[in-house]
């Protein structure tokens, strides 16, 4: 992979592609032995015998144990991810709003529950719930999970679309008051937009965490994937074959979603509003240095039409 040069990074000369090298060497070598250290202790204690792998290749093991779990990952993270969206959009609003009342308590809502850590709000909505018989006891753990991770990240997601918009130049919304638009109306069609596409990456960095901390909720006993992996690891013994796959399952998951905000990010730079997140977008080719053109590239498609000298 070639590098490349932005306003903040210069393409290295011979000298820095020397040193580059030189160092990229000594870690993979470093890595390396480090590895072939770890993979002896972990052989001379029997960790790669095939008694500690086989029960993978059982179709009883993931029935019973990791696909149960990973639906429980996958359900908490994904209701977590939709609320914590549009509390943090309804308090990231509230704090740019004109009315004083309005503006302090969305902001002292925000500033509490991010200064709380997760898991001291899932313990305490979980005696809440279980003391004052608001949730039924089968749902306890999952809507404990469920409430710390929203209004953590929801707290989060509010501050970050707060800033977003701040960070938009003050003449739009001026120009937008001078046209007769309302403050409603402006924020959701001229500021909103532009803030969620610059925030994207951020948004969906949130969303990344909010799917790793839903094994918190191991610790109030909600079943999810780290959970049903240590409860077949202590049927099995075989705790570190079971933590490696657990790990690989909330890898690709991540990686997942990050491939996806990747693709969403590219649709919606790439120079008009695209529907369709699966279509190809046009690319400029690669010349070391970020360009107004490589970001927006409709203007490459074969099917662009350049309406400017239509008059004729």
């Amino acid at each position: 992979m070639s590098a490349r040069a932005t306003v903040l990074y210069d393409t290295p000369g011979p000298r820095g592609r020397k040193l580059n090298r030189i160092l990229s060497v000594l870690t993979v070598v470093a890595l390396a032995l480090i590895l072939f250290w770890a993979g002896r202790i972990l052989h001379g204690n029997g960790q790669f015998e095939a008694d500690k792998w086989t029960p993978f290749l059982q179709g009883s093991m993931w029935t019973t144990y990791i696909l149960p779990g990973l639906w429980g990952t996958i359900k908490a993270a994904a209701l977590s991810i939709l609320l914590a969206l549009v509390i943090g959009g309804a308090l990231g609003i509230g704090r740019l709003s004109t009315n004083v009342v309005i503006r302090s308590v969305c902001g002292v809502i925000v500033e509490f529950f991010r200064a709380i850590p997760v898991l001291l709000l899932m313990i305490f909505a979980y005696q809440v719930f279980a003391i004052y018989a608001l949730v039924p006891t089968k749902h306890l753990a999952f809507a404990a999970v469920v409430f710390g991770l929203t209004m953590y990240n929801g707290s989060v997601i509010a501050e970050i679309l707060r800033s977003g918009i701040k960070a938009l130049p003050s003449g739009q919304e001026e120009a937008a008051m001078a046209l007769g638009l309302s403050r409603m109306q402006t924020m959701f069609r001229i500021l909103l937009p532009q803030a969620v596409a610059s925030m994207l990456p951020a948004l969906i960095s949130q969303m990344v965490i909010a799917l790793k901390d839903s094994a918190l909720g191991y610790l109030i006993g909600y079943v999810e994937v780290v959970r049903s992996g240590l409860q077949s690891a202590s049927w099995f013994r075989n705790y570190f074959a079971a933590m490696l796959v657990v790990a690989i399952i909330m890898i690709i998951l991540n990686y997942a979603l990050s491939v996806l905000a990747e693709r969403i990010e590219t649709q919606l730079r790439a120079g008009r509003a695209r529907r369709n997140i699966v279509a190809n977008v046009p690319h400029q080719k690669d010349v070391g240095l970020e360009t107004k053109d490589s970001t927006n590239v409709d203007w490459h498609d074969e099917s662009h039409k350049d309406l400017r000298a239509t008059y004729e």
